[in-house]
């Protein structure tokens, strides 16, 4: 009986892609892995079928081979066949990251990056520290190696023996019916640290590692973005006791501003000024991020107006000079008069005519033309 089509085994078409080929046998493992079928004879036949396929595709020129010959290329006398010079290797799958699916089937490839110790934190600043600049102190939990056995595992006075399953190496080959070739795992006796524990630690449990509290100091540069984020190296987790700790990834939230809302390098502000200074133009005053600074206001200013204070903004993001503070002008219209404001305003009304709502005119005018 000859064997099924590669392309038919992973249950991909034959335009799929590297990244493809590999998601579909990892998936595949992770349904047919003989440890996860014990019951059935057959699970050991499938994924000797799927290890064979992956083989071979997965190889971008064993591939192309493959798609030109078929079996063939793989049949004795080929150089990937058994007793060819490419047999008897040992294939290394640490790039087909199966973590989270089976557990254990990582233990028995050796696959998967691993943890790396990486770890991602928030940290608030105002508005103002976004601006300028500002140095924090954070303090937060992390993974690192134990003081009372100094990352060993073993209880004060206890050595850590070395692993007789792997000599130490915390790694292992093994060669079996279902693999063409031999295939390198993680020691499941040592769990890969090459070492095994006679007597615990009580502190760590024999881990090696415990939960501690971290102090750092981190430095915010002006100008910093909502989201950004800074990398401390080296601030993150222990992974292993015999490792180092990984990087800590600092995400910014910048606090909302009472006052103040940025648009890039621009910070703007709404500013309410009265009918008089519109009308009249006047010079206010207005926060800025310095302090109170002040404004000219332009005669015949109109509701909605921007008007802008040169470099009073956040830092450039390239690094030179600053960007502008936006102030939107808002007419302050008063709710409430006495009866000699209302005659004073009656009187300009009467005086301006139809000038004193030039908006409302030009509105009035769109009508006539309408309906005639």
């Amino acid at each position: 009986m000859s064997p099924r089509d590669h392309y038919e085994v992973l249950g991909i078409a034959r335009t799929a892609t590297q990244e493809e080929i590999k998601t579909a046998f990892r998936k595949q493992a992770a349904t047919h892995h003989p440890d996860k079928n014990p019951d059935d004879p057959k699970a050991a036949a499938r994924f000797k079928e799927l290890n064979a396929a992956y083989q071979v595709l997965g190889d971008p020129q064993r591939r192309a081979m493959y798609d030109r010959f078929g079996h063939r290329a793989e049949e004795p006398g080929s150089p990937f066949a058994s007793g060819g010079p490419f047999a008897g290797g040992v294939v290394d799958f640490s790039d087909i990251a199966i973590d989270g699916i089976l557990g254990d089937l990582l233990g028995v490839f050796g696959v998967g990056r691993g943890d790396k110790g990486a770890l991602k934190r928030e940290l608030e600043i105002s508005f103002e520290e976004a601006a300028f600049g500002v140095t924090k102190t954070m303090r937060y939990d992390r993974v690192v190696a134990c003081g009372n056995c100094h990352g060993s595992g073993s209880a004060p006075g206890f050595v850590p023996d070395t692993c007789s399953s792997c000599n130490g190496r915390g790694r292992v080959r093994m060669q079996q019916g279902i693999f063409p070739i031999a295939v390198e795992r993680t020691c499941q006796h040592c769990k890969g640290r090459g070492t095994v524990i006679a007597q615990a630690c009580d502190r760590c449990h024999g881990t090696g590692l415990i939960t501690s509290q971290n102090r750092i100091e981190v430095t915010i540069p002006a100008g910093v973005e909502h989201g950004a984020t800074r990398v401390v190296s080296g601030a993150g987790n222990c992974p292993r006791a015999d490792r180092p700790a990984g990087d800590l990834e600092l995400e910014i939230h910048v606090a909302p501003h009472p006052l103040f809302r940025r648009h890039g390098d621009d910070v703007a502000c709404t500013i309410p000024i009265t009918f008089t200074q519109a009308a009249l133009g006047a010079e206010i005053s207005v926060p800025t991020l310095d302090g109170k600074g002040k404004l000219r206001v332009p005669a015949g200013t109109q509701p909605g107006t921007t008007l802008r204070i040169k470099g009073k903004g956040m830092p450039r993001r390239a690094g030179i000079g600053r960007g502008d503070q936006r102030v939107d002008v808002n007419i302050d219209v008063p709710t409430s008069l006495t009866d000699r404001q209302r005659e004073l305003l009656a009187e300009l009304a009467k005086e301006l005519g139809e000038d004193v709502t030039p908006q409302q005119k030009s509105f009035m005018d769109k009508l006539k033309d309408l309906f005639g």
